[in-house]
């Protein structure tokens, strides 16, 4: 095989891949938009380019031997977001999870190492690609070398080769450097001579050979001011022509030897996407694994006259296929009683009375994974099971948080049990997926049920040791199961109200489509971003903006930067976000709604570590209710008669209150405790002004660092949030820590408590542990930081909303009420209520959320109801 190696310019890729894609975040808050553009780009050179050496080099710190000749080298950058710096670390990681050696050098740049090695491997006459988003580089273009130049997208590329700079140019790659040494380049704060851009420059060399040939020729150049500059900054051009030279005999201590890919070996990405929640990613990977398996497993006798007596606990695995065990085939059902192992077809389960009075038992401990989902598919088997005790799953997800759920036999690696195959390895996956022979599935389905009984004590052992018992049995498991209820009751969605809204957007789309055409001054096909691209940047001339491979880029965010340019971006905008409403939300409810004229939505309590619920089938979290159309979505959710309405009740600002409440401040306190308008109060402070000064400029300035305290304050983000730039986003950050105290305190504090525990904790000791905490890394020290701010504030709101939601379930018994809960969406209950009961209900309901926990300020909720979810806001 031909020998090829790859050089990536580390930071620069990294800067590409993250102002190329918008920012992205995973469910532990970590922005992943550069690192997963980072993966595309090693996923597209691997597959089309197939090297046999592979190196990512790394600039090592931001002084260089270079800024011995000019100190105020690659002066005047922007500081570097910190939604990117925290991605470093994480890069470095992709490189050796793919088994790629990366390497830095201290005094020199990512360029040095380039340089030096693919110098070494041109001596060798191997072919080498040099992958890039800095022009500086293709000075190292040969016959062996080539630069990928990444422009503006992660994927759009210009190979120079020397042909290409010969026809781009007229001079070789060689002189590129005295390129640079003329016109400068103000990326790196290179000087270069005034007024000499690349054509004056290019016409120079052309002429003149090299910087030297053309102060050589002062005496040639005619033009006045051109000789001027040229004659005043000489040293400036030649020192600039230092700066720009690579450096192609660095110190490196890796050698071509090094940069050898080895055999291909999966796990550590595998690991690495699950981690970071790259789902396509994953699905793009072989998953499957081969375990050798260290227990043989017997599946004991007849399960249909086999008389079940009652005892203290038994083990029961309910095997659905695939996810979606409210609607999916169910596969059979595993047991553990005593010494014995039963595996029975779902068929067969209600053929045996003895186990399902057993079953239907509370004071018979059932040990499960999953509960939910194993109460749902015992429902739909018309058995109520009672005595669900615990939970591997959650109980798992409770001490390792940031750990992916994805099956039983991950939950054994996790406790170093290894004689399950994985799901996807008895299954198969996407296409391939199918159930198998009886014989295979009924043996995987007994090693399931035996791993949830082995696992069981030593996960509840170590819940003991984390004090976190508690949280795993009175507020976890107990939700699970009001989680169920929920998902079997479902909620009525009118499909009416959703093809009338259907239409009426349509209408919308076609009038926009229309005025959209008129702008254009012809028709075409709006929904193509290559025609969209020409119609701008061709025939109505907009500024381009960005560029693709297959032509000009019309993303969301650079059609944002050319509003106000032409009448057509903001119908193009309008046109985007409705199409999207159309097809996501307006069309793909009704295929979701089911026979019964209900949506049953899913509930995954173990994928946020801050403890949030989600849903998915639909994501009701995900409706964008910001936009009119959006909110009006909410119009098809209604009750399921004509003498109940909908009720919902939302907690105000639980998160701030809950920031009032762990830093003790007295002004916050004040506010919440006196039903002044939190965001009007930090105005006031901040702009140190009186209350009826506050203008709404203010108040969403205030409201902005507000939540932006809760979720991870950054300036980058807030000038992204308020449009205003970084160092003014700083100022304002600072003024309201001066005006906050204790607010600064406790991010002082919880940062060493972090370092001290490893981990922090919210109000109900659900853990988040933060390795990273006392990393010598920056980046990585920094996300971690901002995490153990955020956790215990967001943790503690997700926790409070639960407990209300178990407390409710209970109390709810004790009463009379016929209302039902139906839904849990961020920070707000839904429920449908007889119509005579609303009046009580209403007060039931507050109490019960107002006073699921006590805290040093008071809760507060809102409610209304109406004939829909809509109404009811």
């Amino acid at each position: 095989m031909k020998e090829k190696l790859i050089l990536i310019d580390g930071n620069s890729i990294a800067f590409r891949a993250f102002y190329a894609l918008p920012l992205l975040k995973n469910s532990s808050e970590l922005h992943t938009n550069a690192i997963y553009g980072f993966t595309l780009i090693l996923e597209k050179l691997i597959k089309e380019e197939k090297p046999t050496h592979f190196l990512i080099a790394f600039d090592a710190g931001k002084t260089t031997f270079r800024h011995a000749t000019f100190g105020e080298y690659k002066g005047g950058r922007q500081k570097t977001p910190q939604e990117l710096s925290e991605q470093f670390p994480h890069i470095r990681r992709l490189a050796e999870a793919y088994q790629i050696k990366h390497y830095e050098l201290d005094n020199y740049e990512a360029d040095d190492i380039i340089g030096t090695l693919s110098k070494e491997a041109a001596e060798q006459k191997m072919e080498t690609i040099i992958v890039t988003g800095d022009r500086d580089l293709t000075q190292l273009v040969n016959d062996y070398v080539t630069v990928y130049y990444t422009k503006k997208g992660v994927t759009d590329i210009d190979k120079y080769t020397p042909q290409f700079i010969q026809e781009k140019y007229g001079f070789g790659a060689e002189k590129i450097i005295d390129l640079k040494g003329l016109m400068g380049d103000k990326s790196d704060n290179i000087p270069g001579v005034p007024g000499v851009g690349e054509k004056t420059a290019i016409k120079l060399l052309l002429e003149y050979d090299t910087v030297e040939g053309v102060i050589a020729n002062l005496d040639k150049i005619t033009a006045k001011k051109l000789n001027e500059n040229l004659t005043n900054h000489q040293e400036d051009a030649i020192m600039s022509k230092q700066l720009a030279t690579i450096e192609t005999n660095a110190p490196i201590e890796v050698t071509l030897a090094d940069t050898v890919i080895p055999d291909k070996d999966e796990t550590k990405k595998i690991e690495l996407f699950r981690e970071l929640e790259f789902k396509q990613m994953l699905e793009n990977l072989d998953t499957t694994s081969q375990i050798e398996s260290s227990k043989e497993i017997v599946i004991n006798g007849d399960y249909q006259s086999f008389e079940f007596k009652s005892i203290d606990a038994i083990a029961l695995h309910l095997k659905c296929y695939q996810d979606n065990y409210l609607k999916n085939e169910i596969l059979g059902l595993g047991i553990i009683y005593n010494d014995e192992t039963f595996v029975v077809q779902p068929e067969d389960i209600t053929k045996n009375k003895s186990f399902i009075t057993l079953l239907e038992d509370e004071n018979v401990k059932k040990h499960v994974y999953d509960a939910k989902a194993v109460k749902v598919m015992f429902e739909r088997l018309s058995i109520n099971v009672e005595g669900i005790a615990f939970d591997t799953m959650l109980a798992n997800y409770l001490l390792n948080p940031s750990s992916t759920v994805v099956d039983v036999a991950q939950l054994g690696h996790d406790f170093g049990l290894n004689y399950v195959e994985s799901d996807d390895h008895i299954f198969g996956k996407g296409a391939k997926a199918h159930v198998p022979d009886r014989e295979i599935l009924y043996q995987h389905i007994a090693n399931e049920v035996h791993l949830i009984n082995d696992v069981t004590p030593m996960i509840k052992e170590k819940l003991i040791a984390h004090e976190q018992l508690a949280l795993h049995d009175e507020l976890e498991l107990p939700l699970a199961l009001v989680l169920a209820k929920m998902e079997l009751q479902g909620i009525k969605v009118n499909k009416e109200t959703l093809i009338e809204m259907q239409g009426e957007i349509q209408e919308r789309l076609d009038a926009l489509t229309e005025s959209i055409y008129n702008h254009a001054g012809k028709s075409f096909n709006v929904n193509s971003p290559k025609q969209l691209g020409v119609i701008l940047f061709e025939e109505l001339k907009l500024p381009i903006i960005k560029k693709t491979k297959t032509g000009y880029s019309t993303a969301v965010d650079v059609l944002e930067k050319l509003q106000g340019s032409h009448a057509i971006i903001d119908d193009i905008l309008v046109y985007r976000t409705l199409s999207k409403l159309q097809s996501t939300y307006v069309e793909g409810l009704q295929r979701l709604i089911g026979d019964d004229e209900k949506i049953h939505t899913r509930f995954n309590q173990v994928i946020a570590q801050t403890g949030r619920l989600s849903s998915i089938d639909p994501n009701l979290q995900n409706i964008p209710v910001r936009l009119d159309e959006g909110r009006k979505i909410r119009k098809a959710f209604v009750p399921s008669g004509d003498d109940m309405v909908i009720f919902a009740a939302d907690y105000s600002q639980i998160e701030l209150r809950v920031l009032a409440h762990i830093t003790e401040d007295a002004s916050m306190m004040e506010a919440f405790t006196h039903g002044i308008d939190i965001h009007t109060k930090t105005a006031m402070e901040v702009f140190d002004v009186e209350k009826d000064e506050v203008d709404s400029n203010m108040r969403r300035q205030a409201k902005a660092v507000n939540f932006g305290i809760v979720y991870g304050i950054s300036d980058y983000g807030l000038s992204q949030s308020l449009g205003i730039t970084r160092k003014a986003a700083q100022q304002f950050i600072d003024d309201y820590l001066d005006s906050f105290p204790k607010v600064k305190q406790y991010m002082d504090d919880i940062i060493q408590k972090a370092k001290q525990d490893g981990y922090v904790t919210t109000i109900m000791q659900r853990r988040r542990y933060i390795p990273d905490i006392t990393s010598k890394n920056f980046n990585l020290r920094g996300f971690a930081e901002r995490t153990a701010m955020n956790t215990p504030i967001q943790g503690s709101a997700a926790d409070i909303i639960k407990l209300a939601m178990v407390q409710f379930d209970k109390a709810l018994k004790e009463t009379n009420f016929k209302a039902k809960m139906l839904l849990q969406v961020h920070d707000e209950l839904i429920f449908e209520v007889p119509k005579d009961e609303i009046d009580a209900f209403s007060l039931f309901v507050k109490d019960i959320m107002e006073h699921a926990i006590e805290l040093n300020v008071p809760l507060e909720v809102e409610y209304d109801s109406g004939e829909s979810w809509y109404e009811a806001k």
